[in-house]
């Protein structure tokens, strides 16, 4: 085998430390480099976010409109806000200042904080998110072990059309059905928008949270339990499960406590990714049910070309895809002994 196809067979060789280099201090490295990779993907992040919005044209026109022209003094004070004089460099560097120091900047179209204007929007989401991860988790673990209790039967050849019908289904093509379903002339179950107070929360009427939820889910889950069943038909077939078996010990138990754990690892990492991935696309679920959390900010943002909460708010979810990428990797290398021997070692 060349070592080119050495390292792409073995991914532990990413995260074996420097040599020499034993126990604790293996781990301050390893978590070192890879806060140090964090860091600089949200630079690289912010330095695209900030271009992006710069290169979509003056903001101040397209805000005043019409009225550009004839308020001159509206035009100032917003060039000021915006520090349309100074260059693009300067500009971005005063912007990552007061990011880094926490301050997200002025909303130019209700002139509110950021910070204050955005606080429930992300809430919301992350509400919204945490339900559709505390159902999907559990559902597509149990989705795959059905599958592979019965493989090469027609229970598993079913789930799996099932499952892969599924997974070509856009989220808002989901959304849609579901609306038809579920909350029109068909059933009229739940409602067809999410409406809360202003000084409310989604979650004070659950029926609104559903159909969102249950989009959210079935948007993920497919793929994530197709990913987990090929990782419990790698494990069931190896040695030590095969060993278990001879012992007598009853294929529940072997499912559980050796293969299931054993194919929890890479259902990390893909429950990760598809965790980071409803950041971006809880966009136009929210959108679709008008769910008051970041996505329809976002859209709302953009529409009214507000600048500062573009950024602020693309950056959030940035930094949620690099906070949960980070923690599954430190959650893989924990479950694996392997790994961890290769810090430590």
């Amino acid at each position: 085998m060349t070592e080119a196809a050495t390292l792409l067979t073995d991914p532990l060789e990413e995260v074996a430390p420097p040599r020499g280099r034993h126990g604790a201090a293996a781990w301050a490295v390893w978590i070192a480099r890879r806060l140090g990779l964090a860091v600089l993907t949200l630079w690289l992040v912010s330095i695209l976010v900030f271009v992006a919005t710069a290169a979509l044209g003056d903001p101040v026109r397209a805000i005043l409109g019409r009225d550009y022209a004839s308020n001159p003094g509206r035009v100032a004070e917003l060039e000021a806000q915006l520090n349309s004089d100074a260059s693009l460099v300067t500009r971005y560097v005063d912007w990552l200042g007061d990011l880094l120091t926490g301050s997200l900047g002025t909303s130019l179209a209700s002139g509110l904080p950021v910070s204050d204007l955005i606080s429930s929007s992300v809430v919301n989401s992350a509400v919204l998110v945490f339900l559709a991860a505390v159902v999907m988790i559990p559902l597509a673990f149990a989705v795959a072990m059905i599958s592979v209790h019965y493989r090469r039967r027609r229970p598993d050849t079913v789930i799996q059309t099932i499952l892969l019908a599924m997974a070509g289904l856009p989220e808002f093509v989901i959304g849609v059905l579901l609306l038809a379903l579920f909350a029109t002339t068909v059933f009229q179950v739940f409602p067809a928008v999410t409406i809360s107070s202003p000084t409310g929360h989604p979650w004070d009427n659950p029926e609104a949270m559903v159909l969102p939820t249950l989009t959210l889910v079935l948007w993920v889950t497919p793929y994530v339990s197709r990913i987990i069943r090929a990782s419990l038909l790698e494990v069931i077939d190896s040695e030590y499960v095969e060993l278990a078996r001879l012992k007598g010990i009853p294929e529940k138990v072997v499912m559980r406590k050796h293969a299931l754990l054993n194919a929890i690892v890479p259902g990390i990492q893909v429950i990760a990714l598809q965790l980071a991935f409803l950041a971006g696309g809880i966009v136009v679920v929210e959108t679709l049910f008008s769910y008051p959390g970041v996505g329809l900010q976002l859209v709302d943002a953009v529409r009214n070309h507000d600048v500062p909460v573009v950024q602020a708010l693309s950056m959030i979810i940035a930094g949620v895809y690099v906070v949960v990428n980070l923690v599954a990797d430190l959650l893989s290398i924990l479950l694996t002994p392997r790994a961890r021997t290769a810090i430590s070692s």
